[in-house]
């Protein structure tokens, strides 16, 4: 504590802040870790681990193309390429289509208009959630105006002699709407099984963690055969810390991301975030639908845009902030974990979270602008995701997730009652448990007639009418 107070002074005094971001040294195996360079200057820490099946799978696959290509030329074939890569693309087809209305007062209209999932995912009632069960639905003024006219109407009841007519009622305005997106693709949706070599699972901490807070997920996950990548974000773990504020950006780290992710992407790609991480997940599912096969949310909040806080205590500056680490580690320690134990502090320890210099620390939190992140852009995502949220979070209410869950076309909502914030440190044989489910889930179609008839209410569309939320 003392050291921290001095090298405070020191830093107001100079005008300099240190930086406690450097390589550290990892029990991990070193072969396991690489050094990327997004940009020049600009350096990552990644661990990658690729299962060795891959590259014996890679051989094969070669050879088998190499035998193809042989027999299509025999044949006078032009592209046998298209024979090989159909064999992977085994699943359940489901028509994604929706229709989302922005009115002018903020209200957001959401019509599903295409296939529903249904969840044997997981087998617990807090992932038992389909599109639009989540949320009251209404039948946008449908029970207002019948369908067709009444062969038999009933004619109207004579007034008494004197009364006069009641006045019509005030005639309702037709709303414009201010914007209107219609979604309607299809979607092939399968098991991701680890000994499949076109499947990669992408892991994403937030601010102040880095990669060693997935260290149980990589090692469960790497041990079932799935090819993992996990970045340190930039200022974080043992990745290079620019000292200009302007590398913290929300964009200047998602294009971090995107390299990151255009180096090691497979065919089906699966993303895991937690906390702001999951907004860079997001935005890469959206930015590569095609590649991006499920999403993973690990306590990642509401689906509204960002904006820095600027009453924030991340606000002041660096070195007042390098005097309150100690107590800064210490809020994050009792909000980040439900239980403040001597386990818990070896985690935070080991997983090397809140470890970030404080002007990283104070530009990561000035960063987060991303007005594009809205609710519109989320209802947008048609890949499927699970939310996992942890009961004891203090960070992340439970009504951002649930929130979330409304909004997403395909989305399953898992809640941990023991877990906090960190709860993939917390309950992590829950958590692998959970994701590992979730990768080897693939819709069931079979029972589409049954639930169309169940839901169906004289052949209307499931709206769902949205209030926007009150700013934050």
């Amino acid at each position: 504590m003392l050291t921290s107070i001095t090298d405070g002074i020191l830093c107001c005094l100079t005008g300099k802040t240190t930086n406690l971001v450097l390589p550290l040294e990892s029990s991990e195996p070193s072969d396991g870790f690489e050094f990327v360079e997004v940009k020049p200057g600009r350096v990552l820490r990644v661990r990658h681990i690729k299962p060795e099946h891959q590259h014996i799978d890679r051989e094969k696959q070669d050879a088998r193309k190499d035998k193809t290509n042989v027999d299509c030329e025999a044949n006078g074939d032009a592209s046998p390429e298209d024979s090989i890569d159909d064999d992977d693309d085994a699943g359940t087809s489901v028509h994604c289509k929706r229709k989302i209305t922005v009115y002018r007062n903020g209200q957001l209209v959401i019509e599903n208009l295409g296939d529903a999932l249904h969840s044997e995912i997981l087998q617990c009632q807090d992932g038992d959630l389909e599109p639009c069960s989540t949320v009251e639905v209404e039948l946008a003024d449908y029970k207002e105006m019948p369908s067709s006219p009444d062969p038999n109407p009933t004619p109207p009841v004579p007034l008494p002699s004197g009364e006069q007519k009641p006045a019509p009622p005030p005639r309702r305005r037709r709303r414009k709407p201010k914007r209107t997106v219609l979604i309607d693709s299809t979607r092939v949706i399968s098991s991701c099984k680890g000994t499949d070599s076109d499947v990669a699972l992408f892991f994403v901490h937030g601010v102040g963690g880095s990669l060693d807070i997935w260290s149980s997920q990589l090692n469960f996950f790497s041990r079932l055969g799935y090819e993992v990548i996990a970045p340190d974000l930039a200022g974080h773990g043992a990745s290079t810390a620019p000292q200009i504020a302007a590398a913290y950006t929300f964009y200047a780290l998602a294009e971090d991301l995107r390299a990151i992710f255009k180096r090691y992407a497979r065919k089906r790609n699966i993303l895991i975030g937690h906390s702001y991480g999951v907004s860079f997940c997001t935005f890469l599912a959206h930015e590569y639908p095609d590649l991006v096969h499920k999403v993973v949310m690990i306590n990642g909040g509401g689906p509204t845009a960002l904006e820095p806080s600027l009453c924030s205590i991340f606000q002041l500056p660096s070195c007042i902030l390098h005097c309150l680490s100690p107590c800064l580690a210490w809020s994050f320690l009792k909000a980040g974990f439900a239980r403040q134990g001597a386990k818990e502090k070896q985690l935070l320890k080991q997983g090397n979270a809140f470890n970030v210099s404080p002007f990283v620390l104070r530009a990561m939190m000035s960063g987060q602008y991303w007005p594009e992140g809205d609710e519109v852009y989320h209802a947008e995502l048609t890949v499927p995701i699970l939310l996992v949220h942890g009961m004891c979070d203090k960070f992340v209410p439970m009504e951002e997730d649930q929130r979330m869950a409304e909004i997403l076309l395909f989305a399953f909502l898992k809640v941990i009652e023991e877990g906090s914030h960190m709860v993939m440190m917390e309950c992590p044989d829950t958590v692998n448990t959970l994701l590992h489910e979730f990768f080897l889930w693939e819709p069931d179609m079979s029972r589409k007639g049954e639930a169309d008839n169940a839901v169906s209410i004289c052949d209307t569309i499931n709206t769902l009418k949205i209030k926007k939320p009150m700013d934050k």
